[in-house]
């Protein structure tokens, strides 16, 4: 039986070493002493002096052109970085979803104004990205929103929620998802559209959603007659469906899908080694999880030579996604068993505080890019179970 999913293998004999220790150095300089709350939350962690400092580097839009401010690097170089940032648990909240997806979906699909725009500012690290997907009212079923887009005089006025927008409350700018014609009764995939959306506009109201740490990175965003120019239409109006599952490859088969926690895996070896030489179980248990690390970053190396052949893995980034969420869940689990200690969210010790928050963190992993349910009912329909 042949499989439904290819992950062909992908090399570079790009040489990176020196980048990735540049990369190593920079972190070390701007901030060596992130404590356990920054280095749990990661890429989720909002510092825009960060991400302006990591723009000047040029590690922003690496390998976009140069006349919209890239870098027109190679997508292993740009990989090499995110995952040494992510590595180091940096906190780049603030360029991530702007970098990650939004602007990739404007330079395949905006209008040259809208790059022109949009682009430049992102290299520079001065603007950040929300992405405007789930509704209360809809569940998993993104294709059910009922967040509406009707003509207006010169553009479109949005009505309608959005919830679980990450950042939305720190973000100058989302990409929302609405419907412009139809009904979710009808033909809930068609009549969707893409809208690049001023957070500063009349009619928003941003209502942060505080979670079981304290945090409050999730939001609900409430669209009531909110005006939106009619250039600020992404790509087609009704093609919003293909454009959104399109950007979902991005958002769910990087490295952001299984780093998100590494920094507890160093960490936790380095206190295995103080302890003296480390048990079977500490061994085999470190192992595994090494090992299963490595078969995520492979999976998740083949997708970035997919889409960079134009492809659209979206089954494969489904499979990645759910592997490397069930992955970094597992990890606080895999500390607790091999070390002795317990979670603490305040003293000295930064292992017990990033242990601690990263128990907090780690439910909502499912939630992010797609809940657990809506990606095994992908991977399903790809291996022809449904």
């Amino acid at each position: 039986m042949t499989s439904p999913f290819h992950f062909a293998p992908f090399t570079s004999d790009e040489d990176l070493s020196a980048l990735r220790q540049e990369v190593r150095d920079f972190v070390a300089t701007f901030d060596p002493d992130w404590r356990g709350r920054d280095l749990a939350m990661g890429w989720f962690g909002f510092d825009p002096e960060f991400s302006r400092a990591v723009a000047e580097r040029g590690w922003i839009g690496m390998t976009w052109p140069k006349s919209y401010g890239g870098g027109e690097r190679s997508a292993m170089a740009r990989y090499a970085v995110i995952e040494e940032l992510m590595a180091a648990g940096a906190p780049l909240g603030a360029h991530w979803i702007a970098e990650r997806q939004s602007g990739p979906l404007l330079l395949r699909l905006g209008s040259e104004a809208q790059r022109a725009q949009f682009l430049p500012p992102i290299t520079r690290g001065e603007i950040s990205f929300c992405i405007g997907l789930s509704e209360p009212d809809a569940g998993s079923d993104l294709a059910s929103l009922r967040a509406r887009a009707t003509p207006a005089e010169g553009g479109w006025r949005l009505n309608g929620r959005k919830i679980w927008t990450t950042n939305a409350h720190r973000c100058q700018f989302m990409i929302g998802l609405f419907r412009s014609g139809g009904s979710p009764e009808t033909s809930k995939h068609q009549g969707l559209s893409q809208y690049l959306i001023d957070l500063t506009s009349s009619g928003i109201d941003i209502r942060p959603i505080r979670d079981l740490s304290g945090e409050t990175h999730f939001n609900e965003v409430v669209f009531d007659d909110v005006f939106v120019p009619a250039d600020m239409l992404v790509g087609r109006e009704g093609e919003g469906w293909a454009q959104a599952n399109a950007e979902l490859a991005y958002e769910r088969s990087g490295p952001d899908r299984f780093l998100s926690v590494f920094a507890l895996l160093p960490a936790t070896v380095d206190a295995l080694r103080g302890q003296g030489e480390p048990d079977r179980l500490g061994a085999r248990r470190i192992g595994e999880g090494v090992a299963q690390l490595a078969v995520l970053r492979q999976m998740s190396l083949s997708i970035q030579g997919m889409l960079d052949a134009g492809q659209t893995p979206a089954q494969e980034a489904a499979l990645v996604k759910q592997l490397g969420t069930t992955y970094e869940q597992q990890i606080p689990d895999l500390v607790r068993e091999v070390l002795d200690g317990s979670p603490a969210i305040t003293g000295a010790d930064r292992l017990a505080e990033t242990l601690a928050y990263t128990t907090m963190f780690a439910p909502s992993f499912s939630l992010r890019g797609g809940t657990r349910e809506i990606l095994r009912g992908i991977i399903a329909r790809g291996l022809g179970l449904r």
